[in-house]
């Protein structure tokens, strides 16, 4: 006599007679009330029927996380199974940063169903899951006979082995870029001097992609909060934009011969706009006729807006108020300030040539000149000494200061009667010769890897004379 089901077991066979009856009334639905292949369709969807030959057609199955044919869909070699778990950290974003794996399937597309079987939900957990579990109650739903289950929980869970021997092929080669890391030409021996451009794509990755930008801009909070900026009308949250998205198409009109998640997706896969910031050319006039850089960027919009919200907060202070949210809230306000020099020198000294600030109409201060303008130490002798000698970061510190003690100090005096003084100035001229250090040490990295060092006899020739 057999054992009675738990009740466990009891819902998970009920879950599996649902599928099959979900899936066979599809198929009874495409044939006539008097066909005669019903009896035989209705016959091959018993469970017992099902599971054994399901189990019998799992092994054209394959679970993979790199599907090969995703390179080339000609490709004839092993699609790879590797957790993220498995792979090491880095830096680089990557299918090791994904939170929870979402396994992918290749092989016969006429098996899936039984992939889809295997992803069923119960408590959180898939069907594959449990069984690679040993789950006791899933092998009582499976089959009364012991022997049979156990037998079918093997052929099922081989889903997830990889392949014993693993194959390339000449279409599934990755694209690689000689690159040398210093001035001689590339070693073919050493792997360090190649890039990778085409990579082995990761189907879990561009699925969570998918999933994620499809909810960024079609999700209904999305919507919601479009039509609201169209309104002109407040809304809790804001929405994503993705400019220059690409959408790779992957195995034309039948992307299911890709793998499952593919065909899920139709076939799309998002691809990131990778591209350095378009600078304005509006704002990299150059500055001629001014006396400083302050001038343009004070009048900024963005930068008068951050300047009108620091003056009105600190206006409502009292004058002994010092404490970690005030003085956390000014530096949030400070860092978009410094964010927004940062950006607005930078576009001057990579959107403009070399040596613009050498014409006569620019009458900006030499500090000033030598960060936005440092490139012009390659050619002009005397203004590589200038730049050499190092002390412009404080120099353009100070500046900073003066100019922004000034633009709150003055106007609050006649407004809300704020006076800023030597404690606030030093304040200023402290953060922005930290960010200034910071942004020339980047410079100098950035121009050794470009190979525009300045010449090494200029750089001797410089005569550090105390001022």
């Amino acid at each position: 006599m057999l054992d009675p089901l738990s009740p466990r077991a009891q819902s998970l066979r009920s879950e599996i007679q649902q599928f099959l009856q979900l899936r066979l009334a599809d198929k009874l639905g495409a044939l006539a009330a008097d066909d005669p292949k019903r009896e035989a369709l209705i016959a091959q969807y018993q469970p017992q029927a099902w599971l054994a030959d399901a189990a019998r057609r799992v092994t054209q199955l394959q679970l993979v996380t790199h599907p090969l044919k995703a390179s080339h869909p000609d490709a004839r070699g092993s699609s790879l199974f590797i957790p993220p778990s498995s792979l090491p950290p880095r830096q680089e974003v990557g299918s090791h940063a994904l939170p929870t794996l979402v396994s992918d399937v290749v092989g016969n597309a006429a098996a899936l169903d039984v992939y889809k079987f295997l992803k069923l939900s119960h408590a959180g957990q898939s069907l594959l899951s449990l069984l690679q579990a040993g789950d006791a109650d899933l092998l009582a739903a499976l089959s009364d006979d012991a022997e049979q289950a156990t037998a079918w929980r093997d052929a099922f869970c081989s889903i997830a082995e990889p392949a014993s021997d693993l194959i390339c092929h000449a279409l599934a080669k990755q694209i690689y870029w000689p690159v040398s890391p210093d001035a001689y030409p590339p070693d073919a021996h050493d792997d360090s001097h190649f890039h990778l451009l085409s990579i082995l794509n990761s189907s879990a990755l561009s699925h969570w992609l998918y999933e994620q930008i499809q909810a960024d801009r079609f999700g209904e909070a999305t919507k919601a909060a479009r039509q609201a900026r169209r309104d002109g009308a407040a809304h809790p949250h804001g929405y994503h934009e993705y400019p220059q998205l690409a959408e790779e198409k992957k195995g034309g009109t039948k992307p299911q011969n890709i793998s499952q998640l593919n065909s899920e997706r139709k076939g799309s896969n998002y691809l990131l706009a990778a591209l350095p910031p378009q600078w304005n050319s509006k704002a990299t006039r150059p500055l001629y006729g001014v006396a400083s850089l302050f001038v343009r960027f004070g009048s900024q919009p963005h930068v008068r807006g951050l300047l009108d919200e620091l003056r009105d907060y600190l206006g409502k202070l009292k004058p002994e108020a010092n404490n970690m949210h005030i003085r956390n809230r000014r530096d949030a306000w400070l860092g978009e300030l410094f964010t927004e020099l940062l950006q607005f020198g930078a576009g001057f000294s990579n959107g403009l040539p070399k040596g613009w600030t050498a014409h006569p109409d620019c009458t900006l201060p030499i500090e000033e000149q030598c960060w936005l303008d440092p490139y012009r130490a390659e050619d002009d002798e005397e203004f590589n000494r200038a730049f050499q000698w190092q002390d412009w970061p404080a120099q353009l510190a100070e500046r900073f200061a003066h100019w922004l003690n000034t633009r709150l100090g003055a106007e609050r005096l006649s407004k809300h009667q704020l006076a800023l003084g030597e404690v606030e100035f030093n304040h200023w001229r402290r953060e922005l010769a930290h960010d200034v250090a910071l942004l020339g040490d980047w410079d100098h990295k950035r121009r050794a890897v470009d190979h525009r060092l300045l010449p090494a006899a200029r750089t001797q020739e410089v005569s550090h004379e105390s001022p």
